[in-house]
């Protein structure tokens, strides 16, 4: 089973970081990728860039908006993701409280949809 788990970070708290403790933090972040991908659990993951880099878009009644950043007002902003493979939802928890900005931030673990569903989204 996928899941998507979805890395929330408070962006001053990293930072916040020296040097040392941000290469430290990196590093851990590698070893745990590696550790995910050897156990075969991995099926990708990308971080991505500040928050303050994105546009929002949306249409409503044909018009189109632009605007800059994310929607929503919030000091956790979605940092990265990793897509993996778990047995079910404990291992899939597991495998995200291993991931090291789970101690600064919070990792949304949400099961895949193979196929958009037809009887409704949800």
């Amino acid at each position: 089973m996928k899941f998507l788990c979805l890395a929330y970070e408070a962006e001053q708290a990293l930072t916040d970081l020296t040097r040392e403790q941000w290469q430290a933090l990196r590093q851990e972040t590698l070893d745990y990728v590696e550790t995910l991908r050897a156990g075969g659990h991995l099926v990708d993951t990308h971080a991505l860039q500040s928050a303050r880099r994105a546009k929002t878009t949306r249409v409503r009644g044909g018009k189109v908006s632009v605007t800059d950043g994310p929607f929503a007002e919030t000091k956790e902003q979605l940092g990265g993701f990793f897509l993996i493979e778990a047995q079910d939802f404990d291992e899939a928890l597991r495998l995200a409280q291993g991931w090291p900005s789970a101690r600064l931030g919070t990792i949304e673990v949400r099961p895949i949809e193979e196929a958009l569903r037809e009887e409704g989204r949800y």
